[in-house]
């Protein structure tokens, strides 16, 4: 299986307070879906990343797939191949972009 792995070319940061904030709407059940926690910044490009993109993004650190679902799972209410699918779509637009790289 694929590994993931963050570009050393990415300066991001997390951004605590929005991010503090929406563990606390997630505890009360709200959609945190438009809510910024972090900022990415390669190459000219910058991405602000939610809740659950600033969770995958943090586990990018050589795991793959299989690893980074199994870890974000207790986190999310969601079955497992819906949140496998967003995973893999999001890890493919990082890729895009050049914020991550695969390797075997």
């Amino acid at each position: 299986m694929q590994t993931i792995q963050r570009s050393p070319n990415v300066m991001w940061r997390e951004e605590a307070d929005a991010l503090a904030d929406a563990q606390a709407a997630l505890d009360r059940g709200d959609d945190v879906e438009d809510v910024g926690t972090s900022v990415l910044f390669c190459g000219g490009t910058v991405l602000s990343l939610n809740y659950l993109g600033t969770e995958i993004w943090k586990l990018c650190d050589g795991r793959d797939v299989d690893a980074i679902v199994a870890e974000l799972l207790p986190l999310f209410d969601v079955e497992e191949e819906v949140l496998r699918e967003d995973v893999e779509a999001f890890l493919g637009e990082l890729a895009a972009k050049g914020f991550v790289t695969h390797a075997d």
